[in-house]
């Protein structure tokens, strides 16, 4: 069965999309089965995976999580072999307000990727930058969180909220879900204030942080425009090796070997 990490932090431009993506294109290179879905309504995994969120709006996750069509029918086919992926679009906001009435609202994404969660190694699910109920769902689904972290200090007091956040789920309806780690990313290690935010972290969260960081790449930021992974848009920059070394480091924690 599919291992479901959710990537996750309320606060944005953290990286969280461009980790979403990478990391997901990054072990399907590495041979492994993986979907990836959108659960932001601002629909940036889906147009950095080159496919409009307005080319088909009748499949979709809102679709999906309203239960107007079977997960089955919103999968599509990327670039990569390996990689298929759940599309998102605004309309994704109406349905927090739809799920209000529904009878265990929190579990409605785990119960919609039941009847595919074997077909994949790792379901990737990129959570809106918000704690709302789409992402209470999105983390009631997943095994684990990756949470990005932009090396500054106002990102570290944002951390409580979200931890706050996951320590609820796992109060309640998940009380198996784990932070898989936190991953740095547009990390400068000329910039005295990232090294020091960076070892704070690790002194605080010690083994969870990753020891990959996402270095800040100029090609990383360009490739959404062309609505590519990095991997397929610059493989020799930065960017490109970064991610696959924290797609190793996901795997390594997870059992697997290369």
């Amino acid at each position: 069965m599919g291992k479901v990490i959710a990537i996750a932090n309320q606060k944005g431009g953290v990286g969280k999309t461009t980790t979403a993506i990478n990391l997901a294109a990054s072990l399907a290179v590495l041979e492994k089965k993986v979907l990836i879905i959108d659960a932001d309504p601002q629909a940036n995994t889906t147009s950095g995976l080159n496919f409009a969120p307005d080319n088909d709006q009748q499949r979709t996750l809102y679709e999906v999580m309203i239960g107007r069509i079977d997960v089955a029918d919103a999968l599509i086919q990327t670039e990569i072999a390996n990689l298929q992926m759940i599309p998102s679009h605004i309309n994704l906001v109406g349905a927090e307000i739809e799920m209000l009435e529904v009878e265990e609202r929190e579990s409605l994404l785990k119960n919609a990727l039941a009847p595919i969660r074997e077909n994949y190694d790792f379901i990737i699910i990129d959570c809106s930058p918000s704690l709302g109920l789409i992402t209470v769902n999105t983390l009631t689904a997943a095994d684990s969180v990756i949470i990005p972290v932009q090396p500054e200090f106002f990102a570290l007091e944002g951390l409580g909220k979200l931890l706050q956040t996951i320590r609820l789920v796992q109060g309640g309806v998940n009380p198996d879900l784990k932070i898989e780690g936190f991953v740095v990313t547009m990390f400068d290690g000329r910039t005295r204030v990232h090294n020091q935010v960076l070892a704070e972290l690790r002194e605080h969260f010690r083994e969870l942080v990753f020891k990959t960081v996402i270095q800040r790449n100029i090609r990383l930021s360009e490739a959404p425009s062309h609505g590519k992974p990095i991997i397929l848009y610059d493989i020799m920059c930065n960017g490109s090796t970064n991610y696959l070394n924290l797609a190793r480091e996901v795997l390594e924690h997870n059992g697997e070997s290369l």
